[in-house]
């Protein structure tokens, strides 16, 4: 028998190992999280992770003491039937529960902790494959996870940055200069499909903001070229690239 089949066999040492094993890859992904500053942090990850290999670790312990332990013989009297799976379920309905308490709305339409939530989530999914012993397809999932989270975020951001459409939040001096900024978009070859003023006139001294979703076309795909034509105008205050 391999060292793994012999990990994989339910006993004391297999169990704890599987709860370290959680935690440190549970840590290895809240790590990165906790250096931005997110809403779920290290301590999160790690307990996230810890408490879904627990959960596992608890139905096999149920599992075993029902079928050939303690609890067998009056498992038979009362006809008790046991279902491992519904812990696994439950973590999936809890963890979702918690993760969608991450996401908040924030300001100009966009929304926050929608990477944070599904973190929680597929750290949860890992803890549940550590409780299970599947220790291969841990570190595996580790590090893709962690992939997706830190690495793949400058290049999901470049990808966003040269497409067609895009979102612009644009503060400017009065109400009155909205036509000024539409002519302006427009010279740059785009389309305005859609747009919100979130503040149509003063109040308490602060300026009109539009929320314009925009169109580029095939001539004049340059996100920064219209954001610097916009910004170059007297009337604007501020622009800026909603990158949801």
């Amino acid at each position: 028998m391999g060292i793994l089949d012999q990990l994989r066999e339910f006993s004391l040492a297999s169990s704890a190992l599987r709860l370290l094993l959680a935690l440190i890859a549970g840590g290895a992904i809240g790590f990165g999280r906790a250096q931005k500053r997110v809403n779920a942090g290290l301590r999160t990850y790690m307990l996230v992770s810890l408490g879904a290999a627990l959960t596992v670790l608890i139905s096999m312990f149920e599992y075993k003491m029902l079928t050939a332990g303690s609890w067998q013989g009056a498992a038979e009297i009362v006809g008790m039937k046991f279902d491992g799976s519904r812990f696994s379920a439950q973590v999936v309905s809890g963890v979702g529960f918690l993760a969608a308490g991450t996401i908040i709305g924030i300001a100009h339409q966009q929304v926050s902790g929608l990477t944070t939530a599904i973190g929680l989530f597929s750290s949860a999914c890992m803890g549940l494959a550590a409780g299970a012993g599947f220790y291969e397809l841990v570190l595996i999932a580790t590090v893709m996870i962690i992939c997706a989270l830190e690495t793949l975020k400058p290049l999901e951001n470049g990808f966003k940055r040269h497409i067609r459409n895009l979102t612009l939040c644009v503060k400017f001096e009065s109400i009155e200069d909205f036509d000024t900024i539409s002519n302006q978009i427009m010279s740059q070859g785009a389309t305005i499909y859609e747009t919100e003023i979130e503040r149509a006139e003063y109040e308490d001294d602060e300026p009109p903001t539009a929320i314009l979703s925009i169109k580029l076309d095939k001539d004049h795909a340059s996100h920064s070229a219209l954001l610097s034509s916009v910004a170059e105008l007297s009337c604007v205050h501020a622009v800026q690239e909603l990158i949801y």
